[in-house]
């Protein structure tokens, strides 16, 4: 799968200042970097349309999955880590598909579908009206939780 880019530039869909987070590029909310789960719910109330619902439905497996997450925003993107210096996972909008990242994807079984310019990253897109595997999903995010996370 190709990985979509956007450069930034103005975008119209973007909230009128003092009335919610921009949305960049591609509809990903920018959300000032912060620790634990308020950032991400910012996060999470800024995504455009049904991305909104697959970033609700992803946090709450993501929980219910590893009930001692920890969480975060950085960069614009909600990063979840087990031991409070690395990252195993972050999803992110782009226009047509919100990307979910397994920062040690490679170490995953089965690999996620979307391969990545970082060796040990893969890649799962979610688009609207195309159902996702909980199941295979959460297999991935306990996995993923059990590894060695991404240090930025």
């Amino acid at each position: 799968m190709a990985r979509e880019t956007h450069a930034p530039s103005p975008n119209p869909s973007a909230a009128t200042p003092g009335t919610g987070p921009t949305l960049l590029s591609g509809g990903n909310p920018q959300i000032p970097k912060g620790d634990g789960d308020a950032p991400v719910q910012a996060y999470l109330d800024a995504m455009p349309g049904w991305k909104q619902g697959v970033g609700r439905h992803l946090d709450a497996l993501i929980v219910a999955t590893v009930p001692d997450v920890r969480k975060a925003v950085k960069w614009n993107t909600p990063l979840y880590g087990v031991d409070g210096k690395t990252w195993f996972l972050g999803f992110h909008c782009f226009t047509r598909y919100v990307k979910v990242t397994f920062f040690r994807g490679t170490s995953l079984d089965p690999v996620p579908p979307g391969a990545s310019k970082t060796p040990d990253t893969r890649y799962l897109d979610i688009y609207e009206d195309v159902p996702t595997d909980d199941e295979l999903l959460a297999r991935w995010i306990s996995q993923a939780a059990s590894l060695p996370g991404w240090i930025p």
